[in-house]
């Protein structure tokens, strides 16, 4: 197993498996991302926010990260944060518990980096990420709705957002 940053070449691999990911979505009548756009991604990869996790050597799991993102959480400047969003698992990676491991990372990846929190968060009551996310440590935090949803991604306005975080200054 290996975790690293996406390059180029990854970018129609990454596009296809957030297309599945919002097919899984569809078939489950949940909120659904948008079309991921190209432009997005590549600026992603540029940046070195796109990361993979590797499983003898096929893509198993993909995601992007931030370091700041007021428009969902609001003015968190001042608290060092890794946000991690559209986690997209290859179809046939499903059910290998792909999140924890990326959790780990992540928990490894914000010490090193001295970052103290790990946030991410969904759009409408999904039980399942729900469960999902609590069960790795993340506490659920109070729902919102996103005041000016006009830069972010169209789902973001079509529900309450579910916000997650794991603070690992209570770790210590």
């Amino acid at each position: 197993m290996e975790i690293c940053k996406s390059e180029w070449e990854d970018t129609d691999l990454i596009l296809s498996l957030y297309d599945e990911a919002i097919s899984l979505q569809r078939s489950k009548g949940t909120v659904q991302w948008p079309t991921i756009d190209r432009r997005l991604v590549e600026i992603e990869i540029q940046e070195g926010r796109q990361w993979k996790l590797l499983l003898k050597g096929e893509v198993a799991c993909v995601w992007s990260v931030a370091y700041e993102d007021e428009q969902i959480w609001g003015p968190t400047l001042h608290e060092p944060s890794l946000f991690i969003h559209r986690i997209a698992n290859h179809p046939s990676h499903r059910g290998k518990a792909l999140v924890g491991v990326l959790v780990e990372w992540a928990k490894k990846y914000c010490l090193e980096n001295d970052l103290r929190f790990i946030r991410l968060d969904t759009v409408g009551e999904n039980q399942a990420l729900i469960r999902l996310y609590t069960g790795y440590g993340f506490a659920s935090l109070e729902p919102v709705w996103i005041k000016d949803p006009s830069n972010l991604p169209a789902h973001y306005a079509e529900d309450e957002v579910y916000l997650f975080e794991i603070d690992l200054g209570k770790e210590k």
